[in-house]
C-alpha cells in the first residue's frame, strides 16, 4: 500500500507451476480366470469398476440368471463361460463356476488395499426378506440358513445354492453370512440371497478415498 496515494501496488511475480490434476481413473481391477477339470472347463472375466453387463452361459439356466443378479447388482462386468458333465448332474458346473468365479473376485481385489471391506445389505422380493453381510477378511468362513422349500425351482437343485456361496468363500478368502429373515418361495429366497449378496459384495470392494492405498485392517494385511 502507498500511504502517500492511498492506492495498492501490485507487484508481478512469477507465477508456481501447478501440480498436474489428479487422475480420476482407478487402476483396472479386473481378472480373467480358466479352471479346466476333469469334469468342467469354466471361464470366468469380471471388472469390479463396470456397469452390470453380464453374458453368462453355464449350461444351467437358473444358475446364469442368478449371475445376471451378481452383475446387475453389483455392478460388476461379469462373463462366465462353462462346459460341465451336466449329463451327470449340475453340482460339478455349479461348484466349479463358484470356485472360479472366488478365485477372479480374490484376484482382482489383489492385497485388498483401498477397498471398503465389509459390505451389508437387505434384500426384499415380494414376501421373501434376506440379509447378507460379508467381509474381505482373509479367512474364508459361510454361515448360511436359508430355508428353501422345494428341492427344485425350474431344474436347478436348490441344495445347489448352499455349494456355490461355499465355493466362492472359500476362493475368495471372505467371510459371509447369509440369513434369510421371511420366505416362503423357493424362487423369490434364492433370487433374493443373491441380490442382497451382490449389494453387500458392492459395498465392499467400492473404494474408501480415505483409506487410500492401505489395507483396510489394524494388523496391515488381509
Amino acid at each position: 500500500m502507498n500511504d502517500k496515494l492511498g492506492i495498492m501496488e501490485i507487484i508481478d511475480r512469477p507465477s508456481l507451476p501447478l501440480p498436474p490434476p489428479a487422475s480420476s481413473v482407478q487402476p483396472a481391477r479386473a481378472a480373467l480366470v480358466k479352471r479346466t477339470t476333469l469334469e468342467t472347463d469354466v471361464t470366468v472375466s469380471l471388472n469390479l469398476d463396470g456397469v452390470g453387463t453380464c453374458k453368462a452361459s453355464t449350461g444351467i439356466p437358473f444358475l446364469d440368471h442368478m449371475l445376471q443378479q451378481i452383475a446387475s447388482h453389483g455392478l460388476i462386468d461379469l462373463d462366465v463361460q462353462a462346459i460341465g458333465d451336466l449329463a451327470i448332474d449340475d453340482h460339478h458346473t455349479n461348484e466349479d463356476v463358484g470356485i472360479t468365479l472366488g478365485q477372479a473376485l480374490a484376484k482382482a481385489v489383489g492385497d485388498r488395499s483401498g477397498i471398503s471391506r465389509f459390505g451389508h445389505f437387505i434384500a426384499p422380493l415380494d414376501e421373501a426378506l434376506i440379509e447378507v453381510v460379508l467381509d474381505f477378511s482373509g479367512r474364508p468362513h459361510l454361515s448360511y440358513n436359508l430355508e428353501i422349500p422345494n428341492q427344485r425351482i425350474g431344474t436347478y437343485d436348490s441344495e445347489l445354492v448352499r455349494e456355490f456361496f461355499s465355493a466362492v468363500v472359500n476362493h475368495t478368502q471372505m467371510t459371509l453370512h447369509v440369513r434369510q429373515l421371511q420366505g416362503g418361495n423357493s424362487h423369490h429366497i434364492v433370487e433374493a440371497a443373491f441380490k442382497a449378496f451382490a449389494r453387500a459384495l458392492r459395498m465392499a470392494v467400492e473404494v474408501d478415498p480415505r483409506r487410500a492405498s492401505r489395507i483396510p485392517s489394524s494388523k496391515g494385511v488381509l
